[in-house]
């Protein structure tokens, strides 16, 4: 296989990695709802609408990674989406190591970086919006 081929199979592997573990969450707060955020910005004196927002994150962002439409957006969404979720979750868990010896947002931390990726490699070959264009 050459050089370019593998490149495009690490981007395919990479955008159906992180874009199907973060639509387990989105779809989880489908059908559970998003209560739990809008009482979290409300309790930050934001509005609770702003809870929306963990659909486009969670849910559209990763569609569009996973098939490779726009993927750089959906990069950046994911990477907008965690950094939303670790000021207003995780921000006491930052600096913390498990009891394993690890960061206790690595999860958090893949996903974030995962997206930075995706955003800055694009979506390669094996994608519907194919490896041209400024957003692919």
């Amino acid at each position: 296989m050459s050089n370019s081929t593998l490149d495009d199979l690490g981007k395919l592997v990479l955008r159906l990695s992180v874009g199907i573990l973060m639509l387990m969450h989105g779809i989880f707060k489908l059908s559970h709802g998003i209560g739990g955020i809008e009482g979290m910005l409300v309790a930050k004196g934001l509005p609770a609408f702003f809870a929306w927002g963990a659909y486009v994150g969670e849910v559209i962002a990763p569609v569009i990674v996973i098939l490779g439409l726009y993927t750089r957006l959906g990069g950046l969404l994911l990477v907008v989406q965690m950094v939303v979720a670790i000021l207003l979750a995780h921000m006491a868990q930052l600096s913390m190591v498990n009891s394993m010896g690890g960061w206790q947002l690595e999860l958090q931390g893949l996903f974030l970086f995962g997206g930075l990726a995706i955003a800055l490699l694009g979506a390669g070959r094996f994608s519907l919006g194919g490896s041209g264009g400024r957003w692919n």
